[in-house]
């Protein structure tokens, strides 16, 4: 951006560019948005009055990601010792976050720590001083959007924030999320339960913050009187906790939530898209097998978050997607992978059904598959000629109970399998699991043969 001379703009003109520019962006003409910004992006330099007005269309998220960003680097590199516009800019940072993706990695872009840089020497300066309370609103926001890597400075200025004006609900609620974020769920009970106290109305951001940190700290009694109070048919049910009848839903799962981390292993790791059975607003159970081992899996119960990430749709129907926010508990099901073939569509699948308690075949993939039948009869024989059959091949995994014997596992599969015509499931680690050692040496091969592994 030219640091040039530009004729000065006055106060009337900053303020209608500003609204003429958020107007473009909200009727979904972000580039004409753009184009009409850049007066305020020149004048910037000299006015302190168009910097401001330039972080309130970020604020308002009326700009792409990148220009957002751009901007805002822009500011703090004009206006670095600024109190007023550098406190302004650090709460802006929540508007260039994808808070509603929880486990995200902390950000990359350096005017993140710039800001945090800035506004912590900024609140010793000016500590005990009216100046620090605005300045430690844009610190606490803009550490919080930096995951666990500027944590201490998060709470402590959040913390700062509500002894310096603790009749103000805002600041206790803020400290609540932070808490809740960071999985102290029983401290964040107590903030949220104190920021309610003080708010002048109820507030369902509020309700729902103290429902998942009681829900998250075992409180059941005050998770169920949180969802009662806000019009939930809902009662207390399994592992102790509240439960009623929810729609399935589905959780990006973390190895590494931003609740379970540190900084010095801040990123959420392998992750996937499960399905869970929803017990209430804020937890359920996991009911895929994940294809990856993430730590946590198959009826485990989890913590999710209440805002959605994004929704999936299945024809009319759009499922929400809830960023996983803490595993509340760790049923350590006994997994085995497993590949086989079937006539139609779900015939491995529906063998779910006739096995104990709570275990599963759970399907990843079914394909239709040209094999070659010598060497399916007889993977050992090398043929000159190949005889070609097509496979309906499946692949997956099982999942068990610890409490369920593998060889009694492998008596109900079996049992399944035997009711189910040209049907046929291959798990060598399962086999040998039971102590089937000459079942499981034909297993792995037809495995093998079956998944190329």
């Amino acid at each position: 951006m030219s640091n040039g001379p530009v004729a000065l703009l006055a106060s009337q003109e900053i303020e209608v560019l500003a609204r003429d520019v958020i107007a473009e962006a909200q009727a979904g003409r972000k580039q004409a948005a753009w184009g009409k910004l850049q007066p305020l992006r020149k004048a910037q330099v000299w006015q302190p009055e168009a910097a401001m007005a330039l972080l309130g269309v970020v604020y308002e998220r009326c700009l792409s990601r990148e220009s957002a960003i751009e901007v805002l680097s822009e500011v703090a590199h004009s206006h670095d010792q600024d109190f007023q516009i550098l406190s302004a800019l650090g709460r802006c940072l929540e508007a260039v976050s994808d808070i509603d993706d929880l486990n995200a990695p902390p950000p990359n872009d350096s005017v993140f720590h710039t800001i945090v840089e800035k506004l912590d020497g900024l609140a010793k300066i000016h500590e005990g001083r009216p100046q620090q309370e605005p300045i430690l609103e844009g610190l606490a926001t803009a550490a919080r959007m930096l995951a666990r890597q500027r944590d201490a400075i998060a709470e402590s200025s959040h913390r700062k924030l509500a002894e310096i004006n603790p009749q103000k609900s805002a600041y206790h609620y803020n400290l609540g999320l932070y808490y809740k974020t960071r999985g102290r769920f029983a401290e964040g009970v107590t903030s949220n339960r104190t920021a309610a106290s003080l708010a002048s109305e109820v507030f369902e951001s509020y309700e729902w913050n103290l429902g998942i940190c009681a829900t998250g700290s075992g409180n059941a009694a005050v998770a169920l009187d949180v969802w009662k109070r806000m019009g939930h048919a809902i009662e207390m049910g399994r592992f102790g906790l509240p439960e009623g009848r929810y729609p399935q839903c589905k959780v990006k799962l973390a190895e590494r939530p931003l609740a379970e981390r540190t900084s010095e292993l801040d990123d959420p790791g392998a992750e996937e898209t499960i399905w869970i059975e929803r017990l209430s607003p804020c937890h359920g159970v996991i009911r895929s097998v994940p294809y990856q081992n993430l730590g946590v899996g198959y009826g485990d119960v989890i913590l999710i978050d209440g805002a959605p990430i994004t929704y999936h749709t299945y024809g009319e129907v759009q499922i929400p997607v809830f960023p996983h926010l803490a595993t509340l508990l760790r049923r350590n099901y006994q997994v085995f992978d497993f590949a086989g073939t079937q006539e139609t569509a779900r015939q491995l699948a529906d063998i779910s059904a006739e096995l104990d308690e709570d275990a599963v075949v759970y399907s990843h993939s079914e394909s239709f598959r040209t094999l070659c039948a010598n060497c399916w009869r007889d993977p050992d024989l090398d043929h000159d000629q190949h005889e070609e059959v097509s496979k309906h091949v499946v692949t997956g995994r099982i999942a068990a109970p610890p409490g369920i014997a593998p060889a009694r596992l492998m008596d109900l599969i079996d049992g399944g399998i035997a009711k189910r015509e040209r049907c046929h499931l291959y798990a060598p680690d399962l086999c040998a699991a039971a102590g089937l050692t000459a079942r499981e040496r034909i297993d792995r091969r037809r495995y093998a043969l079956l998944t190329g592994n």
